[in-house]
Protein backbone atom coordinates (compact mmCIF):
# COMPACT_ATOMS: atom_id res chain seq x y z
CA UNK A 1 0.00 0.00 0.00
CA UNK A 2 1.42 3.40 -0.95
CA UNK A 3 2.11 5.99 1.72
CA UNK A 4 -0.83 8.09 0.54
CA UNK A 5 -3.23 5.14 0.68
CA UNK A 6 -1.86 4.11 4.09
CA UNK A 7 -2.54 7.65 5.30
CA UNK A 8 -6.07 7.44 3.90
CA UNK A 9 -6.55 4.20 5.82
CA UNK A 10 -5.54 5.98 9.00
CA UNK A 11 -7.99 8.79 8.23
CA UNK A 12 -10.75 6.23 7.68
CA UNK A 13 -10.06 4.66 11.08
CA UNK A 14 -10.01 8.09 12.69
CA UNK A 15 -13.35 8.94 11.07
CA UNK A 16 -14.91 5.78 12.48
CA UNK A 17 -13.48 6.38 15.94
CA UNK A 18 -14.88 9.92 16.00
CA UNK A 19 -18.36 8.76 15.04
CA UNK A 20 -18.94 5.82 17.36
CA UNK A 21 -21.85 7.59 19.06
CA UNK A 22 -23.53 8.13 15.68
CA UNK A 23 -23.11 4.47 14.83
CA UNK A 24 -24.64 3.43 18.16
CA UNK A 25 -27.57 5.81 17.65
CA UNK A 26 -28.22 4.37 14.20
CA UNK A 27 -28.09 0.82 15.51
CA UNK A 28 -30.57 1.65 18.28
CA UNK A 29 -32.97 3.36 15.88
CA UNK A 30 -32.91 0.30 13.63
CA UNK A 31 -33.29 -2.01 16.61
CA UNK A 32 -36.43 -0.19 17.72
CA UNK A 33 -37.98 -0.50 14.24
CA UNK A 34 -37.36 -4.06 13.00
CA UNK A 35 -38.96 -5.42 9.84
CA UNK A 36 -39.29 -8.96 8.53
CA UNK A 37 -37.76 -10.38 5.35
CA UNK A 38 -38.82 -8.55 2.17
CA UNK A 39 -40.86 -6.13 4.31
CA UNK A 40 -37.96 -3.81 5.22
CA UNK A 41 -39.55 -0.64 3.82
CA UNK A 42 -38.77 1.80 6.65
CA UNK A 43 -35.30 0.31 7.03
CA UNK A 44 -34.59 0.72 3.32
CA UNK A 45 -35.78 4.32 3.33
CA UNK A 46 -33.68 5.07 6.41
CA UNK A 47 -30.57 3.48 4.89
CA UNK A 48 -30.98 5.35 1.60
CA UNK A 49 -31.33 8.63 3.47
CA UNK A 50 -28.16 7.99 5.47
CA UNK A 51 -26.22 7.01 2.35
CA UNK A 52 -27.27 10.14 0.47
CA UNK A 53 -26.45 12.32 3.47
CA UNK A 54 -22.91 10.97 3.78
CA UNK A 55 -22.07 11.59 0.12
CA UNK A 56 -22.47 8.10 -1.30
CA UNK A 57 -24.17 7.84 -4.69
CA UNK A 58 -27.39 5.82 -4.64
CA UNK A 59 -27.80 3.24 -7.38
CA UNK A 60 -30.96 1.41 -8.48
CA UNK A 61 -31.77 -1.43 -6.11
CA UNK A 62 -32.66 -4.72 -7.83
CA UNK A 63 -35.16 -5.69 -5.11
CA UNK A 64 -38.17 -3.75 -3.76
CA UNK A 65 -36.49 -3.46 -0.37
CA UNK A 66 -32.79 -2.96 0.30
CA UNK A 67 -30.35 -0.35 -0.96
CA UNK A 68 -27.28 -0.09 -3.17
CA UNK A 69 -24.80 2.79 -3.27
CA UNK A 70 -21.27 3.53 -4.41
CA UNK A 71 -18.31 5.58 -3.24
CA UNK A 72 -15.64 6.22 -5.85
CA UNK A 73 -12.06 6.69 -4.79
CA UNK A 74 -9.99 9.12 -6.79
CA UNK A 75 -7.03 6.80 -7.28
CA UNK A 76 -6.75 3.65 -9.42
CA UNK A 77 -7.93 0.42 -7.89
CA UNK A 78 -10.44 -2.39 -7.99
CA UNK A 79 -14.10 -2.53 -7.02
CA UNK A 80 -14.90 -4.04 -3.61
CA UNK A 81 -18.45 -5.05 -2.72
CA UNK A 82 -19.40 -4.62 0.95
CA UNK A 83 -22.61 -6.25 2.15
CA UNK A 84 -24.85 -6.02 5.21
CA UNK A 85 -28.19 -7.74 5.86
CA UNK A 86 -31.11 -5.63 7.10
CA UNK A 87 -34.02 -7.90 8.09
CA UNK A 88 -35.30 -9.00 11.50
CA UNK A 89 -37.01 -12.10 12.90
CA UNK A 90 -40.54 -13.00 14.07
CA UNK A 91 -39.49 -12.98 17.74
CA UNK A 92 -41.08 -11.07 20.64
CA UNK A 93 -38.31 -9.08 22.35
CA UNK A 94 -37.72 -9.62 26.08
CA UNK A 95 -34.52 -7.63 26.66
CA UNK A 96 -36.07 -4.70 28.50
CA UNK A 97 -33.75 -2.31 26.66
CA UNK A 98 -34.77 1.34 26.41
CA UNK A 99 -34.65 0.97 22.62
CA UNK A 100 -36.51 -2.36 22.46
CA UNK A 101 -38.56 -3.27 19.42
CA UNK A 102 -41.67 -1.17 18.87
CA UNK A 103 -43.04 -3.79 16.46
CA UNK A 104 -45.01 -6.54 18.25
CA UNK A 105 -43.71 -9.99 17.45
CA UNK A 106 -40.71 -8.70 15.52
CA UNK A 107 -37.14 -8.25 16.76
CA UNK A 108 -33.58 -7.78 15.58
CA UNK A 109 -32.58 -11.01 17.31
CA UNK A 110 -29.52 -11.75 15.17
CA UNK A 111 -27.59 -8.46 14.96
CA UNK A 112 -28.61 -7.24 11.52
CA UNK A 113 -29.26 -3.82 13.04
CA UNK A 114 -25.60 -3.77 14.08
CA UNK A 115 -24.45 -4.91 10.63
CA UNK A 116 -26.44 -2.15 8.95
CA UNK A 117 -25.16 0.54 11.33
CA UNK A 118 -21.58 -0.67 10.80
CA UNK A 119 -21.81 -0.59 7.01
CA UNK A 120 -23.43 2.85 7.02
CA UNK A 121 -20.53 4.16 9.08
CA UNK A 122 -18.03 2.51 6.73
CA UNK A 123 -19.74 4.25 3.80
CA UNK A 124 -19.54 7.59 5.59
CA UNK A 125 -15.87 7.13 6.48
CA UNK A 126 -14.87 6.11 2.96
CA UNK A 127 -16.87 8.94 1.41
CA UNK A 128 -15.11 11.44 3.68
CA UNK A 129 -11.66 10.26 2.52
CA UNK A 130 -12.48 9.38 -1.09
CA UNK A 131 -9.87 11.70 -2.61
CA UNK A 132 -7.08 9.52 -1.23
CA UNK A 133 -8.69 6.12 -1.76
CA UNK A 134 -8.14 3.59 -4.55
CA UNK A 135 -10.89 1.97 -6.53
CA UNK A 136 -14.62 1.85 -6.02
CA UNK A 137 -16.68 0.66 -3.06
CA UNK A 138 -20.11 -0.83 -3.71
CA UNK A 139 -22.37 -0.91 -0.64
CA UNK A 140 -25.13 -3.51 -0.65
CA UNK A 141 -27.82 -3.52 2.03
CA UNK A 142 -29.53 -6.84 1.44
CA UNK A 143 -33.07 -7.87 2.42
CA UNK A 144 -34.27 -11.29 3.56
CA UNK A 145 -31.13 -12.97 4.84
CA UNK A 146 -33.20 -14.76 7.48
CA UNK A 147 -34.98 -16.56 4.66
CA UNK A 148 -31.61 -17.01 2.87
CA UNK A 149 -33.34 -15.60 -0.19
CA UNK A 150 -32.40 -11.92 -0.48
CA UNK A 151 -28.93 -12.32 -1.95
CA UNK A 152 -30.16 -14.53 -4.76
CA UNK A 153 -33.01 -12.12 -5.45
CA UNK A 154 -30.55 -9.23 -5.76
CA UNK A 155 -28.23 -11.20 -8.05
CA UNK A 156 -31.18 -12.35 -10.17
CA UNK A 157 -32.19 -8.69 -10.43
CA UNK A 158 -28.80 -7.72 -11.87
CA UNK A 159 -26.78 -6.66 -8.82
CA UNK A 160 -23.50 -7.89 -10.28
CA UNK A 161 -24.18 -6.94 -13.91
CA UNK A 162 -21.34 -4.78 -15.21
CA UNK A 163 -19.79 -4.41 -11.74
CA UNK A 164 -16.88 -6.90 -11.82
CA UNK A 165 -15.82 -6.67 -8.15
CA UNK A 166 -12.38 -7.94 -7.19
CA UNK A 167 -13.67 -9.03 -3.78
CA UNK A 168 -16.68 -9.26 -1.47
CA UNK A 169 -16.42 -8.57 2.26
CA UNK A 170 -18.97 -8.66 5.04
CA UNK A 171 -19.30 -9.48 8.71
CA UNK A 172 -21.57 -10.94 11.36
CA UNK A 173 -21.59 -10.09 15.06
CA UNK A 174 -21.40 -13.13 17.35
CA UNK A 175 -22.99 -13.01 20.79
CA UNK A 176 -21.03 -16.03 22.04
CA UNK A 177 -17.56 -14.66 21.17
CA UNK A 178 -15.86 -12.07 23.42
CA UNK A 179 -15.85 -8.45 22.31
CA UNK A 180 -12.41 -7.73 20.91
CA UNK A 181 -12.19 -10.91 18.85
CA UNK A 182 -12.39 -11.16 15.07
CA UNK A 183 -12.56 -14.60 13.51
CA UNK A 184 -12.82 -16.14 10.08
CA UNK A 185 -11.75 -19.26 8.22
CA UNK A 186 -10.36 -19.73 4.73
CA UNK A 187 -12.38 -22.19 2.72
CA UNK A 188 -15.69 -23.57 3.97
CA UNK A 189 -16.66 -21.65 7.10
CA UNK A 190 -20.47 -21.87 7.45
CA UNK A 191 -23.09 -24.47 6.57
CA UNK A 192 -25.57 -24.45 3.73
CA UNK A 193 -29.22 -24.14 4.79
CA UNK A 194 -32.56 -25.41 3.57
CA UNK A 195 -35.94 -24.46 5.01
CA UNK A 196 -38.25 -27.48 5.03
CA UNK A 197 -42.03 -27.76 5.27
CA UNK A 198 -43.75 -31.07 6.02
CA UNK A 199 -47.53 -31.06 5.52
CA UNK A 200 -49.63 -33.84 7.07
CA UNK A 201 -53.34 -34.35 6.35
CA UNK A 202 -56.07 -36.77 7.37
CA UNK A 203 -59.83 -36.88 7.89
CA UNK A 204 -59.75 -35.45 11.42
CA UNK A 205 -62.31 -36.37 14.06
CA UNK A 206 -62.94 -37.00 17.75
CA UNK A 207 -59.92 -37.26 20.04
CA UNK A 208 -61.44 -40.25 21.82
CA UNK A 209 -61.81 -42.15 18.55
CA UNK A 210 -58.46 -41.40 16.92
CA UNK A 211 -55.77 -41.63 19.59
CA UNK A 212 -53.21 -42.80 17.03
CA UNK A 213 -54.36 -43.74 13.54
CA UNK A 214 -55.18 -40.67 11.50
CA UNK A 215 -53.75 -38.38 14.18
CA UNK A 216 -51.77 -35.70 12.32
CA UNK A 217 -50.50 -34.14 15.55
CA UNK A 218 -48.85 -37.38 16.62
CA UNK A 219 -47.41 -37.93 13.16
CA UNK A 220 -45.89 -34.45 13.07
CA UNK A 221 -44.48 -34.90 16.57
CA UNK A 222 -42.93 -38.23 15.64
CA UNK A 223 -41.20 -36.73 12.61
CA UNK A 224 -39.94 -33.83 14.73
CA UNK A 225 -38.38 -36.18 17.27
CA UNK A 226 -36.67 -38.18 14.52
CA UNK A 227 -35.38 -35.31 12.37
CA UNK A 228 -31.88 -35.57 13.82
CA UNK A 229 -31.49 -39.05 12.33
CA UNK A 230 -31.42 -37.74 8.75
CA UNK A 231 -27.96 -36.17 9.30
CA UNK A 232 -26.37 -38.88 11.44
CA UNK A 233 -22.71 -39.37 10.48
CA UNK A 234 -22.50 -36.10 8.54
CA UNK A 235 -19.90 -33.59 9.68
CA UNK A 236 -16.93 -31.47 8.62
CA UNK A 237 -13.80 -30.98 10.71
CA UNK A 238 -15.70 -31.97 13.84
CA UNK A 239 -18.80 -29.83 13.20
CA UNK A 240 -21.99 -31.85 12.78
CA UNK A 241 -24.69 -31.24 10.21
CA UNK A 242 -28.03 -30.37 11.81
CA UNK A 243 -31.70 -30.97 11.12
CA UNK A 244 -34.02 -29.50 13.75
CA UNK A 245 -37.68 -28.48 14.04
CA UNK A 246 -38.67 -24.86 14.52
CA UNK A 247 -42.46 -24.83 14.17
CA UNK A 248 -45.39 -27.20 14.57
CA UNK A 249 -48.86 -25.86 13.79
CA UNK A 250 -52.06 -27.86 14.26
CA UNK A 251 -55.38 -28.02 16.02
CA UNK A 252 -58.22 -25.92 17.36
CA UNK A 253 -59.44 -27.71 20.52
CA UNK A 254 -58.45 -30.22 23.22
CA UNK A 255 -60.70 -33.00 21.94
CA UNK A 256 -60.56 -32.46 18.18
CA UNK A 257 -58.06 -34.28 16.00
CA UNK A 258 -57.33 -31.74 13.25
CA UNK A 259 -57.31 -32.50 9.57
CA UNK A 260 -53.95 -30.85 9.01
CA UNK A 261 -50.60 -30.30 10.73
CA UNK A 262 -47.49 -28.56 9.49
CA UNK A 263 -43.93 -29.00 10.65
CA UNK A 264 -41.22 -26.53 9.61
CA UNK A 265 -37.55 -27.36 10.08
CA UNK A 266 -34.06 -26.27 9.14
CA UNK A 267 -31.40 -28.48 7.56
CA UNK A 268 -27.75 -27.41 7.83
CA UNK A 269 -25.21 -29.21 5.66
CA UNK A 270 -21.61 -28.88 4.46
CA UNK A 271 -21.26 -31.25 1.51
CA UNK A 272 -23.55 -31.56 -1.52
CA UNK A 273 -23.50 -35.34 -1.27
CA UNK A 274 -24.59 -35.10 2.36
CA UNK A 275 -27.42 -32.80 1.31
CA UNK A 276 -28.62 -35.32 -1.22
CA UNK A 277 -28.39 -38.21 1.27
CA UNK A 278 -30.11 -36.28 4.08
CA UNK A 279 -32.97 -35.35 1.73
CA UNK A 280 -33.28 -39.01 0.69
CA UNK A 281 -33.45 -40.04 4.35
CA UNK A 282 -35.92 -37.29 5.14
CA UNK A 283 -38.20 -38.27 2.26
CA UNK A 284 -38.13 -41.85 3.52
CA UNK A 285 -38.82 -40.76 7.10
CA UNK A 286 -41.84 -38.69 6.08
CA UNK A 287 -43.26 -41.54 4.00
CA UNK A 288 -42.70 -44.16 6.73
CA UNK A 289 -44.36 -42.06 9.44
CA UNK A 290 -47.24 -41.26 7.14
CA UNK A 291 -47.84 -44.98 6.52
CA UNK A 292 -47.44 -45.81 10.20
CA UNK A 293 -50.09 -43.29 11.32
CA UNK A 294 -52.39 -43.65 8.34
CA UNK A 295 -52.01 -40.04 7.20
CA UNK A 296 -50.87 -38.30 4.03
CA UNK A 297 -47.50 -36.58 4.42
CA UNK A 298 -45.55 -34.48 1.93
CA UNK A 299 -42.21 -32.67 2.02
CA UNK A 300 -41.25 -29.41 0.29
CA UNK A 301 -38.16 -27.19 0.32
CA UNK A 302 -39.21 -23.58 0.93
CA UNK A 303 -35.81 -21.95 0.41
CA UNK A 304 -32.11 -22.71 0.54
CA UNK A 305 -28.57 -21.50 0.08
CA UNK A 306 -25.16 -23.11 -0.15
CA UNK A 307 -22.29 -23.10 2.35
CA UNK A 308 -20.18 -19.99 2.94
CA UNK A 309 -16.77 -20.40 1.32
CA UNK A 310 -14.06 -17.81 1.92
CA UNK A 311 -11.38 -17.31 -0.70
CA UNK A 312 -7.98 -18.07 0.91
CA UNK A 313 -6.20 -15.13 -0.76
CA UNK A 314 -8.86 -12.58 0.11
CA UNK A 315 -9.07 -14.01 3.64
CA UNK A 316 -5.32 -13.60 4.11
CA UNK A 317 -5.58 -9.96 2.99
CA UNK A 318 -8.53 -9.31 5.29
CA UNK A 319 -6.78 -10.84 8.27
CA UNK A 320 -3.62 -8.82 7.61
CA UNK A 321 -5.55 -5.56 7.20
CA UNK A 322 -7.64 -6.21 10.31
CA UNK A 323 -4.62 -7.01 12.47
CA UNK A 324 -2.97 -3.78 11.38
CA UNK A 325 -6.09 -1.65 11.85
CA UNK A 326 -7.21 -3.26 15.12
CA UNK A 327 -3.96 -3.92 17.03
CA UNK A 328 -5.79 -4.45 20.32
CA UNK A 329 -8.15 -7.06 18.88
CA UNK A 330 -7.54 -10.80 18.83
CA UNK A 331 -7.71 -11.65 15.12
CA UNK A 332 -7.53 -15.34 14.39
CA UNK A 333 -8.70 -18.22 12.24
CA UNK A 334 -11.46 -20.57 13.35
CA UNK A 335 -10.50 -24.22 13.68
CA UNK A 336 -13.79 -25.51 12.35
CA UNK A 337 -16.80 -24.28 10.40
CA UNK A 338 -19.99 -23.32 12.20
CA UNK A 339 -23.42 -24.88 11.55
CA UNK A 340 -25.04 -21.45 11.17
CA UNK A 341 -25.67 -20.27 7.60
CA UNK A 342 -25.75 -17.02 5.64
CA UNK A 343 -26.79 -16.28 2.08
CA UNK A 344 -23.73 -14.12 1.51
CA UNK A 345 -22.70 -17.53 0.15
CA UNK A 346 -24.45 -16.52 -3.10
CA UNK A 347 -22.10 -13.55 -3.50
CA UNK A 348 -19.05 -15.55 -2.42
CA UNK A 349 -19.83 -18.20 -5.02
CA UNK A 350 -19.74 -15.49 -7.69
CA UNK A 351 -16.87 -13.31 -6.41
CA UNK A 352 -13.87 -14.22 -4.20
CA UNK A 353 -14.33 -12.82 -0.73
CA UNK A 354 -14.26 -13.15 3.02
CA UNK A 355 -16.93 -13.14 5.73
CA UNK A 356 -15.77 -12.09 9.20
CA UNK A 357 -17.15 -13.04 12.61
CA UNK A 358 -16.92 -10.15 15.12
CA UNK A 359 -17.19 -11.00 18.82
CA UNK A 360 -19.93 -9.04 20.60
CA UNK A 361 -20.66 -10.89 23.85
CA UNK A 362 -21.89 -8.63 26.67
CA UNK A 363 -19.30 -8.46 29.43
CA UNK A 364 -21.61 -9.81 32.16
CA UNK A 365 -20.75 -13.36 31.18
CA UNK A 366 -24.31 -14.25 30.13
CA UNK A 367 -24.65 -15.53 26.57
CA UNK A 368 -27.75 -14.20 24.81
CA UNK A 369 -28.22 -16.67 22.01
CA UNK A 370 -28.94 -15.55 18.48
CA UNK A 371 -32.63 -15.80 17.55
CA UNK A 372 -33.70 -15.71 21.21
CA UNK A 373 -35.97 -13.04 22.83
CA UNK A 374 -33.07 -12.04 25.11
CA UNK A 375 -30.51 -11.55 22.33
CA UNK A 376 -28.33 -8.47 22.54
CA UNK A 377 -24.79 -7.40 21.62
CA UNK A 378 -22.01 -5.37 23.18
CA UNK A 379 -22.05 -2.12 21.21
CA UNK A 380 -18.29 -1.75 21.66
CA UNK A 381 -18.04 -4.34 18.89
CA UNK A 382 -19.41 -1.85 16.38
CA UNK A 383 -16.22 0.17 16.11
CA UNK A 384 -14.14 -3.00 15.76
CA UNK A 385 -16.40 -4.30 13.02
CA UNK A 386 -16.47 -1.03 11.12
CA UNK A 387 -12.68 -0.59 11.36
CA UNK A 388 -12.02 -4.16 10.21
CA UNK A 389 -14.47 -3.88 7.31
CA UNK A 390 -13.26 -0.49 6.08
CA UNK A 391 -9.56 -1.36 6.36
CA UNK A 392 -10.06 -4.66 4.57
CA UNK A 393 -11.98 -2.97 1.75
CA UNK A 394 -9.27 -0.34 1.22
CA UNK A 395 -6.53 -3.00 1.18
CA UNK A 396 -8.42 -5.13 -1.33
CA UNK A 397 -9.21 -2.16 -3.58
CA UNK A 398 -5.51 -1.30 -3.57
CA UNK A 399 -4.73 -4.80 -4.78
CA UNK A 400 -3.19 -6.16 -1.60
CA UNK A 401 -3.45 -9.93 -1.77
CA UNK A 402 -0.81 -11.70 0.35
CA UNK A 403 -0.22 -15.35 -0.32
CA UNK A 404 -2.77 -17.53 1.43
CA UNK A 405 -1.43 -19.62 4.29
Amino acid sequence: MTRRIAAAGTHVRDQIARNVDRMVDVRRDLHAHPELSFEERRTSQFVRGELAACGATLLPCPTPTGAVAVVDGERPGGTVLLRADIDALPVEEETGLAFSSQAPGCMHACGHDAHTAILLEVAAALAATAEDLPGRFLFVFQPAEERVSGAQAMVDGGLLAGVDPVAVVGLHVVSSAPTGTVLTRPGLSMAGAHGLRISITSTGGHGAMQPRQGNVVLAASTIAVRLHTVVEGMHLDGTDAVCSPGLIAAGTAFNVVPTRAELCATLRWFDRRDLEESMRRLTSLVADVGDDFGVSASLSVEYGTGPVRNDPGVTAAVLAATRQACPDATVTEMDAPVPASDDISVLLDAVPGCYLMVGAAPDDGVVRFHHSPAFTVDERALVIGATALASSAVALAAGERPDAP
